[in-house]
């Protein structure tokens, strides 16, 4: 077993509300909400909900100091019980609705159907009857909709450009309302779910006499008005919104529902003191370690599985997490994997031991109350999506007044609350889910749904006791105070208005930029150091190399820096095309600390023996996993592949990571390391002077000590991965085989190039991608059924702008979908030339408000500027030029650019189509390279050889007008 991903799974071992039940002898692994041990039923009728509508706006909601939106809560009187929260800052506005039925109200023998229900209520009402309509609208108007299905509940959601709301707002209403659950498209969505829908809602109720559209609209009278909860976000006032609400919405039907509850807890004896073994399809080993506890919600405020999570799922020195890896580098060499399970396991229930013997610190719990009051009055705004699916999942357990917080803010200490859940983690009552390859051939079990191979065995407490004798003692030990929690929350002042970005400091080393927070008034600060080593990427061995130099740095800084981010500072250290990144964000108090570590990491690096052999092996694995990973994806990867100079091929890097040792990749660092270049970003709540002075010591750190292999880099080393450019008027090819034919499905990828980032150019695409998407979904997944994932979008490498449409399928193969799309852009050439002035109008204006949207908090506005300095593009006023452009965009421009670039024989366009054939269609594939090319067609069979024969675009990052080194 790798002990690191062992330690990934650690990190889930938190103390939460969850079972593990047996269901027809299938193992079925589900979440437990809170409230279905304890939380009183829903129900009620219209007098309950007239009567609480009547004090329904004089609700104190416990909310953060900068939060400066309105709230009001609305029972309606069908018993809907409603949040409305008004914005007058908001672009976009969002509504959720929570439905209190999930898949454990699916009928006998009719799994699934709860889920399937979900995907039907997209499709039309009464009221909008037009087939996915709503979807379409959504589209158009800047927005998004989607939906769930959990065991309890099943959510509905969508966000869309604020000044199309209302009508957004009433198609999703319709849903609740009159859904139209037409016979042909309910058969159709049925094989288009997903492959197992067919069986378990056509096969077998067909077999039982079954109509399985009966059975969809008698389950639909489960959602009843009473089982609701809704949030809606808008710009409007609230009175505006509970107008709207009110009227949309009052029309949904209260039957009196009841939720599903278990009465008690739903492991018996017989569920406990197991443990299940099961076979992944992916290489690694997993282990989950559990017990039913009492739910938290009975004392939320007390939060005494926060205070035990935070203690087991730690990272620091002492930890459970921290022995695990010295206890994998003992054991790498000597211990079977049972040996490894049984030493963790031991070493678990001996750190729960050790929380009895020490008992309940009160400074643990005061820090804790500390960080979290921090987090909360600090927190960042985010979309409006986020905001109101998040809030939705509170309605159902909290009193109205903690909706905003739920049980985010424990604040009562109770030391015997923390005691009685620290005595139900005990060897009597847990169990153990274990997943390794090594089980095949030795598994006595398989589940229905995934043919998953399992078997169950008996783990007794005394077994246990021999694992806690087994394990290591003498390290483990409870957390240090926090060093990272801030204290001075202050705001900066800005001395001068800072619109954009600009350069505050330029060495031969190092070039900073800078930009103060004028918008967001919070004390965190963003800081991103960009490695530019050039040697990074031109072979295959340079490549994973660096990704494990990184990967060594982060495992490195991991037990030091654990606590900053409990305390809400965060880091990242990644691999980049052209040398490695360092990117920390959070608040500004505590943030030099944390930077300097990180940095005297990096001059300070050696390879660790031991740990090498750790992460070499995770990453093997990893690469080795890409075999199962999806065709879609598989296919992406290969675009990749051709578009890009300096990217090699996952099985030779593979291959150069399966000879690498720690004596080459020692050697191999300072080498990389001997050509380097800093581009600097900060912003936030810092002044300039401070910012001067963190790169000025990152400098002196990295560069200026006697030892350092750190070199300065001249400007003509100064490298950036090309694409190549694909050629007018020809669509080339490449076919291969899925790695995984267990899959059976398939997929295409086909991409058309269109320019390098040019903002006349980029909005023309970007209106083709808005008005084509729904239509491009609709023709392929509804109607002609290719497959579930079937999707059109804009992407971009390196600056090249390009439409791209993928298909997976079971249905069809490869060839036959390229085929299907390009007949779908041949049929969409008469809906581009008959678009009428009307409809192109309302195109633009979607495409507008979406480009109008202002960045909702630091982290957003930060990202956007930093990938402009990264590309080298500097367009920091993108968004406000490209309105400009496309304010004066003719109908007449954007038609000419469809005719040159991206219909069917278009002189301009060019075409890459990349086809991964699954187990499914072998004979297809077979037959599909055994044909000879057709006019105007060119297969790849030869990536590099292919590669070689292409011009590259030119690179963003120099030419004339262009960022340059100089």
């Amino acid at each position: 077993m790798t002990e690191v991903e062992l330690l990934t799974t650690f990190q889930d071992v938190a103390i939460v509300d969850e079972v593990t039940i047996i269901k027809d002898k299938a193992s079925l692994w589900c979440r437990s909400l809170d409230q279905d041990l304890g939380s009183s039923e829903s129900g009620g009728g219209e007098q309950a909900a007239m009567s609480a509508a009547a004090a329904a706006s004089n609700v104190e909601f416990i909310r953060s100091r900068s939060d400066k939106r309105e709230y009001r809560r609305v029972v309606l009187p069908n018993a809907l019980e409603c949040l409305l929260i008004s914005d007058s800052d908001t672009d976009k506005a969002a509504a959720c609705m929570e439905v209190g039925v999930g898949s454990f109200s699916d009928p006998e023998g009719l799994e699934g159907l709860a889920h399937f229900l979900e995907h039907m209520l997209f499709y039309a009402s009464e009221k909008y009857p037009g087939e996915n309509d709503y979807s379409k609208y959504m589209i158009e108007h800047g927005g998004y909709c989607d939906a769930y299905t959990y065991s309890e509940t099943t959510t509905f959601f969508f966000y869309v450009n604020a000044a199309n709301f209302e009508e957004a707002l009433d198609r999703f209403a319709q849903f609740f309302i009159k859904p139209l659950m037409l016979q042909d498209a309910v058969l159709r969505e049925i094989k288009a779910v997903d492959s197992g829908s067919c069986e378990t809602l056509e096969t077998k109720p067909k077999e039982r006499g079954l109509d399985i559209r009966q059975e969809l609209l008698k389950f639909y009278e489960n959602y009843s008005a009473n089982l609701m909860h809704l949030v809606v976000y808008g710009k409007e006032s609230l009175d505006c919104i509970q107008s709207f609400v009110e009227h949309m919405f009052s029309d949904i039907k209260n039957t009196d529902q009841r939720s599903f509850k278990c009465p008690s807890q739903p492991l018996s004896e017989e569920h406990m003191q197991l443990v299940i073994k099961a076979i992944p399809i992916s290489e690694g080993d997993y282990l989950n370690i559990s017990w039913p506890v009492t739910p938290n919600i009975h004392f939320y405020k007390e939060g005494p599985s926060h205070y035990l999570s935070h203690l087991i799922e730690h990272e620091g020195e002492g930890s459970i997490f921290h022995i695990i890896k010295e206890l994998g580098n003992l054991l790498r060499a000597h211990a079977m994997i049972s040996e490894h399970m049984e030493d963790i396991i031991g070493l678990v229930f001996k750190y729960i031991l050790l929380l009895k013997e020490n008992g309940i610190h009160e400074w643990i719990y005061d820090e804790l109350v500390a960080i979290n009051e921090t987090e909360f009055h600090y927190q960042d705004k985010v979309h409006p999506i986020s905001y109101v699916t998040d809030i939705v999942t509170t309605m159902q357990s909290f009193p109205p007044e903690e909706w905003l917080v739920g049980a985010s803010l424990p604040s009562k200490y109770a030391p015997n609350r923390i005691n009685m859940i620290l005595d139900e983690l005990s060897a009597e009552r847990v169990r153990i889910l274990w997943e390794s390859k090594k089980f095949e051939g030795t598994t006595d079990s398989v589940e229905p749904w995934y043919s998953t191979a399992y078997s169950v065995e008996n783990v007794t407490p005394s077994m246990i006791q021999q694992w806690i004798q087994k394990a290591p003692t003498e390290k483990l030990c409870i957390p240090k105070p926090n060093i990272f929690i801030p204290k001075d929350l202050s705001l900066k002042e800005a001395h001068e208005k800072v619109k954009f970005p600009a350069i505050l400091r330029k060495t031969p080393l190092s070039r900073l930029w800078y930009k103060p927070d004028m918008l967001f008034s919070t004390p965190k600060v963003h800081i991103v150091i960009d490695f530019h080593c050039p040697l990074t990427s031109h072979s295959p061995e340079a490549v994973i190399s660096t990704s494990l130099f990184v990967d060594l740095l982060a495992d490195y800084l991991n037990a030091y820096a654990y606590d900053a981010q409990i305390a809400g500072l965060f880091y990242s250290i990644y691999r980049t095309s052209a040398g490695f990144q360092v990117s920390v964000g959070g608040y500004n108090d505590k943030m030099r600390i944390l930077l300097d570590a990180i940095m005297k990491h990096i001059s300070n690096f050696e390879v660790k023996p031991n740990r090498f052999c750790a992460l070499k092996e995770t990453a093997v694995k990893d690469y080795q996993n890409f075999k199962f990973s999806q065709p879609y994806y598989q296919a992406s990867n290969y675009l990749s592949l051709i578009l890009e100079d300096q990217n090699w091929p996952w099985v030779e890097k593979l291959e150069a990571l399966s000879k690498l040792e720690p004596d080459s990749l020692a050697k191999f660092i300072p080498h990389l390391l001997s050509k380097t270049f800093l581009e600097c970003y900060i912003q936030g709540n810092i002044e300039p002077n401070d910012a001067t002075s963190i790169v000025q010591e990152i400098e002196d750190t990295i560069f200026n000590t006697p030892k350092s292999v750190f070199k300065s880099m001249s400007p003509s080393q100064y490298l950036i991965r090309r694409v190549i450019t694909l050629e007018n008027e020809l669509k080339c090819y490449h076919q291969i085989e899925g790695l995984n034919q267990k899959n059976e499905n398939s997929s295409v990828v086909q991409h058309i190039q269109v320019h390098l980032d040019d903002a006349l150019s980029n909005i023309k695409l970007q209106l083709f991608a808005l008005i084509a998407r729904q239509p491009a979904a609709n023709q392929l997944r509804t109607i002609e059924q290719l497959g579930y994932i079937a999707d059109l979008y804009v992407r971009s490498d390196r600056g090249v702008r390009a439409l791209e449409i993928v298909i997976q399928s079971t249905v069809k193969d490869p060839s036959y979908l390229d085929a299907r799309v390009d007949e779908f852009f041949k049929m969409f050439e008469n809906k581009i030339h008959e678009l009428s002035d009307k409809d192109f109008k309302r195109y633009v204006k979607s495409l507008i408000d979406s480009k109008l949207e202002k960045s909702k908090n630091l982290w957003e506005e930060s990202d956007f500027y930093w990938a402009e300095i990264e590309a080298g593009t500097l367009q920091f006023d993108r968004g406000r030029s490209e309105v400009s452009l496309l304010r004066e965009l003719k109908k007449e421009e954007f038609i000419e650019f469809f005719d040159q670039y991206i219909r069917i024989g278009a002189p301009q366009r060019k075409t890459l189509s990349v086809q991964v054939f699954g187990g499914k269609h072998l004979a297809e594939f077979k037959k599909a390279i055994a044909e000879a090319d057709a006019p105007k067609t060119y297969r790849i069979t030869d990536i590099f050889g292919f590669k070689r024969s292409r011009p590259l675009y030119r690179s963003l990052k120099g030419g004339p007008g262009r960022m340059t080194m100089d």
